[in-house]
């Protein structure tokens, strides 16, 4: 006698039955997690606390646009860029712009101030991110709006990720600066340029990872950067951002002037760096 066949013609409908419910549970699933995402309460309290709850913030299009990995390669160092659609002028101009990660125990990475001098208001760095979150850069104009960009970013642990390089080193380092002028720099023009300074940013959730104690919190509070006196960049920061912080900016010089940097952390050390510029014959 043959041995009997256990499927019968009724388990393929009921193969499609539990498919289908599959399905449905996974769709519920991310719905579920797309409304936890938008019914998170951080960015209500960090708003209040940052502009107030009547202030109004309308949506950035047209006024700037914001870039971030939608899943970061390193949570440590994710990199952000926001690029103005507005020229800078006299009459109207961002004067400043806030950058925000929800998520993480310092949200406010820091603001960034702009004047017309920049000719465009436009900013590349990098960040922290210690949890899935929205990233958002809130820019202010002259006129005292609010205008606001949002993307969402898959990282994580990135305020206590380990430094690059041990304590004594960084340490030994702190302070030393970058500036490289980006492409020719011609009076009166657009220009860009990209400032580092050397500082461990330590964030205060990092541990030695030879002794294993705690590292204390300390990082860059500060930097003023002037071209011919005139300040054209100024940055008040917080933990969020990443060690040696970063900076890639516009500028428009008059002349061969010289771009000066001052850099305070949070543990009130100065430093100090200038650089004279090089400017080519306006076309």
């Amino acid at each position: 006698m043959r041995p009997t066949s256990r499927t019968s013609a009724a388990d393929g409908p009921r193969r499609v039955v539990a498919a289908t419910a599959a399905l449905l549970l996974g769709a519920a699933l991310l719905l579920a997690a797309g409304a936890a995402r938008a019914e998170s309460t951080a960015w209500d309290d960090i708003r209040d606390s940052l502009f107030g709850s009547e202030r109004a913030i309308l949506p950035a299009e047209g006024i700037i646009a914001l870039e971030a990995p939608y899943r970061a390669l390193d949570a440590s160092t994710v990199p952000i860029t926001v690029t103005s659609e507005i020229p800078q002028s006299e009459g109207r101009y961002i004067k400043s712009l806030t950058l925000i990660v929800d998520e993480n125990p310092a949200p406010v990475v820091g603001t960034f101030h702009f004047s017309p001098a920049n000719g465009i208001a436009s900013v590349s760095t990098r960040v922290r991110v210690n949890a899935y979150t929205n990233i958002r850069a809130i820019a202010e104009t002259s006129d005292g709006t609010l205008y606001m960009a949002a993307e969402y970013v898959k990282a994580s642990g990135g305020c206590s990720a380990p430094a690059s390089s041990d304590q004594d080193l960084a340490m030994a380092r702190i302070g030393k600066m970058k500036l490289k002028q980006l492409g020719a720099w011609k009076q009166n023009e657009i220009a860009e340029a990209q400032f580092q300074v050397s500082h461990p940013n330590y964030s205060g959730m990092q541990q030695d990872q030879v002794s294993q104690l705690w590292i204390p919190a300390h990082y860059v509070r500060s930097i003023e950067l002037t071209l011919g006196g005139r300040e054209i960049l100024r940055f008040e920061g917080d933990i969020s951002i990443s060690e040696n912080p970063t900076f890639r900016f516009f500028v428009k010089p008059q002349g061969p002037e010289t771009l000066h940097a001052k850099v305070i952390d949070s543990e009130d050390k100065v430093f100090e760096q200038s650089w004279p510029i090089l400017v080519e014959p306006s076309s």
